[in-house]
């Protein structure tokens, strides 16, 4: 058994170890089950890539340090994020879209091209990064549509577009620092749309240990206040008081089955904010939605965190509802112009872009920010400016 296999399981063990004693059951076993699959496939990986030297043992190290200084979360200054989150999740990610050539290397085989998920992985570093600024242009109608599926963005003419921008998925952590979160909310601003919808993940299980960093993040959005919507994502329900407390310290109003006119330049607009649920969504968001019935002449938008909810709500509800969660399908060609990515082809769940319902419509933002798989590879983050053109505005 080679040092690297000896010492990799020796760190897999400390770190569930301590992770179990030190902060919770639950983490212990998500780091096992993470760190456990990693382990397996780097040691599957080491005859390939013996020959990088410290350079993989750096990285194999940052990887297991990453994950065992969780166990006490909070926001790591830039010089840790650069020695040893970004080189740690690069190696991670790239050891997991390695699987298939560890697994000929474990059968016996010398697969050629080992560097091809590495090289991908470097690229996700780059796009875990940054943000791609856009305008997206989206014309709306109320023909039906045959069940769920992606429909056809139109360019809208003619009459004022309502103009969003939307925040999502921020995950405040190891890619999205507090300045840059608050550099991507003053450009916000800085477009002066007419409403600014934020829907949901904000904190990370780093990002949560450091309280006060959301509100620092989000500070320019009160130079908007009463334009700012925000409904609460799955994470958010890790934190819900502190998500809370710093969202209303920025001003920015927070929507739990709620709703709220606003009048715009494009006309008034009723705003619902559908709270996060895992079950029985079909009732939850059927009861929220009849609790605040449709307002004569306004654009209905919904905020609803996660879009494998969108199917669940009632015909003709959602003018348009604006979605995050699936970070734009995470891991997929969308960089090369191809629509596919792993999180549509693996669970079916509408994963970017304009969808369709019924006569409900949907948009999918790509994310702000990411978490869940260590970087995004082939979906670049979204930092767009929505104009919408529709039957009600």
């Amino acid at each position: 058994m080679s040092a690297f296999t000896v010492s990799s399981l020796a760190a897999l063990a400390t770190v569930v170890v301590a992770a179990g004693v030190l902060r919770s059951r639950i983490y212990a076993v998500f780091a096992a089950v993470i760190l456990g699959l990693h382990t397996v496939v780097s040691v599957g990986l080491f005859p390939l890539v013996q020959g990088l030297g410290p350079v993989l043992w750096w990285a194999q190290a940052a990887v297991f340090v990453q994950y065992g200084m969780l166990i006490f979360p909070r926001l790591r200054p830039v010089i840790y994020r650069g020695l040893i989150t970004v080189p740690g999740l690069w190696f991670a990610a790239g050891t997991l879209l390695a699987l298939p050539w560890s697994v000929a290397a474990t059968l016996g085989y010398t697969p050629v091209g080992v560097w091809i998920p590495f090289l991908a992985a470097a690229i996700g570093v780059w796009q875990s990064s940054t943000t791609v600024r856009e305008v997206v242009d989206l014309r709306l109608d109320r023909d039906p549509v045959d069940g769920l599926r992606r429909v056809q963005k139109q360019t809208g003419t003619g009459e004022r577009p309502l103009r969003l921008v939307q925040i999502t998925d921020p995950h405040l952590g190891p890619f999205m620092s507090v300045s840059r979160l608050r550099d991507i909310a003053q450009r916000a601003v800085e477009q002066d749309p007419d409403l600014v919808l934020l829907t949901g993940d904000f904190y990370t299980m780093e990002g949560k240990g450091t309280p006060g960093a959301l509100s620092q993040a989000l500070a320019p959005l009160q130079a908007m206040e009463g334009r700012v919507f925000a409904c609460m994502g799955n994470h958010d329900h890790e934190a819900p008081d502190q998500v809370a407390a710093e969202l209303a310290a920025v001003g920015v109003r927070l929507l739990i089955d709620q709703a709220q006119v606003v009048q715009t330049g494009a006309g008034p607009v009723q705003v619902v904010g559908l709270d996060h649920v895992w079950r029985d969504r079909a009732a939850r968001h059927g009861a929220t939605l009849a609790a605040w019935p449709r307002q004569p002449g306004a654009f209905r938008l919904v905020l609803l965190h996660d879009p494998g909810a969108f199917k669940h709500l009632p015909e003709g509800e959602a003018d348009l509802a604006l979605s995050g969660h699936t970070h734009g399908g995470h891991v997929g060609l969308v960089s090369l112009g191809l629509a596919w990515t792993s999180v549509n082809a693996l669970t079916g769940l509408p994963d970017h872009g304009l969808w369709g319902h019924g006569t409900n419509r949907m948009y999918v933002h790509k994310g702000t920010g990411h978490y869940g798989f260590p970087l995004r590879v082939g979906v670049p983050a979204e930092e767009s400016v929505l104009r919408v053109w529709g039957p009600a505005t």
